[in-house]
């Protein structure tokens, strides 16, 4: 039983209102979220493929869910990063470093949503 797996599995990204973080996730990313109620949490999940690279999450409302603009930082998967950007811009996130270099590894950009989650973006070559 030694399957290769990456060592990600799930994240959540703490909101303070759903409906405006759940607006801004779908159009920055052009995606549609599925709310889902457990217990006093409200979910909204990301589209998830089974056997597909990269780990599956949601963003999340409830009591023990604080937004954090330090601690870990998720970077997310931006085939089209400058479109990206320009529609983080739109929703009222911040953009906190722009498109920006990582030699043979593509490019990256930090941004703000509208929680004041600091996230990552990244574009591969």
């Amino acid at each position: 039983m030694n399957e290769k797996k990456n060592p990600v599995g799930w994240f959540e990204i703490p909101v303070i209102d759903m409906k405006r973080a759940k607006a801004f996730y779908e159009h920055v990313f052009s995606l549609s979220l599925q709310d889902q109620q457990m217990g006093d949490t409200h979910m909204a999940l990301l589209p998830m493929f089974q056997g597909a690279a990269g780990a599956a999450g949601c963003l999340v409302k409830g009591k023990d869910y604080t937004p954090a603009a330090a601690g870990v930082l998720i970077y997310f998967t931006a085939p089209d990063l400058e479109g990206m950007l320009q529609r983080v811009r739109q929703r009222g996130g911040r953009v906190l470093m722009d498109k920006s270099s990582i030699g043979s590894y593509g490019f990256i950009a930090l941004i703000q949503d509208t929680e004041g989650n600091r996230i990552g973006l990244h574009r591969r070559l």
